[in-house]
């Protein structure tokens, strides 16, 4: 039997419904009252599946059997979903070579978990008046982590930033 405080069979408010019953055939245009009939005398529900058309499309179904294949299927294309995460890699316009070979190989890293990367440099003072050489760091990363990536964001200054942020290569 449907449960007791199940609000599907009584919400329904037309006068008539174009009705599919339990295995799935059409008995065409029928009042809401025979249609809950139909429904309770099978002991399920009587279930609003197209509530837009004309009449509204009403189906005899389990409707806590419905509820939870629903939900099933929502849980299922969840597992299946990608989250990508904006990892940030920070720098600065005197870093030294050593420090650059290490943080790119991170970048390759973020990029080969399928991360985005932001990859800024911090200028400081009198830094700022030579952005020129934010720009040739992070000419060196890209040398440095070669075709692994899809540039998504070109360098570009942000205040007392400059950044510019990579994406990861699309897998064939």
């Amino acid at each position: 039997m449907a449960e007791k405080g199940l609000r599907v069979n009584e919400q329904i408010r037309v006068r008539e419904v174009r009705l599919i019953d339990s295995d799935g055939e059409q008995k065409g245009v029928v009042p809401v009252i025979e249609a809950l009939k139909m429904a309770r005398e099978q002991e399920l529900d009587l279930v609003e599946v197209a509530p837009n058309a004309s009449p509204p499309v009403c189906k005899i179904l389990d409707y806590g059997k419905y509820r939870f294949e629903m939900e099933k299927k929502l849980r299922d294309s969840k597992k299946n979903q990608k989250v990508l995460k904006l990892k940030e890699i920070r720098m600065q316009p005197k870093i030294a070579g050593g420090d650059i070979e290490f943080k790119s190989k991170h970048i390759k890293e973020f990029l080969t978990d399928g991360n985005k990367v932001k990859v800024t440099v911090r200028f400081r003072g009198r830094e700022l008046a030579h952005t020129d050489l934010g720009l040739d760091v992070l000419n060196q990363v890209l040398e440095r982590i070669e075709g692994e990536y899809v540039m998504e964001k070109q360098p570009a200054m942000e205040g007392r930033f400059m950044s510019m942020t990579l994406a990861p290569k699309a897998k064939k």
